[in-house]
């Protein structure tokens, strides 16, 4: 087989991987799918890889629900580095204003991965997030939603922002999109992480 085939295939593995063990609660595989130094940026945690595992499992262990669903990815392999995007699908169900609702927000993984001692891992992964919606878990229930709230947040994921604010959580309002200066400088940086530059972190 085509080495660049093996060594995208390797990353998949890992992509999918990541899926699967966090969201069945398979915490040691979870934590086998990323590097020591590994660093995660979500709309409700930027730090540390260890310290998100952890939240991870207090989340599943407090009755958090939140999953993922893959679709295609696209894999850039320079070296023992790549970039690895893939089409995803976050979805969260909770209470919002007493009244049970689901909210898929769609975007992409967009992971920077590094090759040590013959395993990719995870070093940085920083989602995109495009779009989003919001649905009562009953079709007739009555939902209304702060404007001011849902405004504080970018289009790509502000119901998914306003659930999580509801729930306690400080979001963070800057996070990429599908255009503009966030995802370019995020464009950029996975660019020079496969040149050889450190990657970025929470602060830059």
């Amino acid at each position: 087989m085509d080495q660049g085939l093996t060594e995208r295939l390797a990353i998949r593995e890992v992509v999918e991987t990541w899926a699967v063990a966090r969201d069945s609660g398979d915490w040691d595989t979870f934590r086998g799918t990323w590097h020591d130094d590994g660093y995660m940026m979500a709309t409700w945690f930027q730090g540390p890889a260890a310290e998100f595992i952890k939240a991870s499992q207090d989340g599943w262990d407090h009755g958090v629900n939140i999953l993922h669903f893959l679709g295609g990815s696209h894999i850039t392999v320079h070296g023992t580095r790549a970039i690895a995007q893939t089409k995803m699908t976050i979805m969260q169900r909770a209470p919002v204003h007493d009244v049970l609702v689901d909210v898929a927000c769609i975007g992409r993984f967009y992971d920077f991965f590094e090759a040590r001692g013959g395993r990719w891992g995870i070093v940085l992964r920083q989602p995109t997030y495009e779009k989003d919606r919001l649905d009562p878990v009953d079709p007739a229930a009555t939902l209304r939603l702060d404007p001011d709230l849902l405004s504080r947040f970018p289009a790509g994921y502000q119901h998914l922002a306003y659930l999580q604010t509801q729930l306690g959580f400080a979001v963070k309002p800057d996070m990429p999109g599908l255009r503009g200066p966030a995802v370019e400088r995020l464009y950029a940086d996975g660019a020079a992480w496969l040149n050889g530059a450190p990657a970025p972190r929470d602060g830059r």
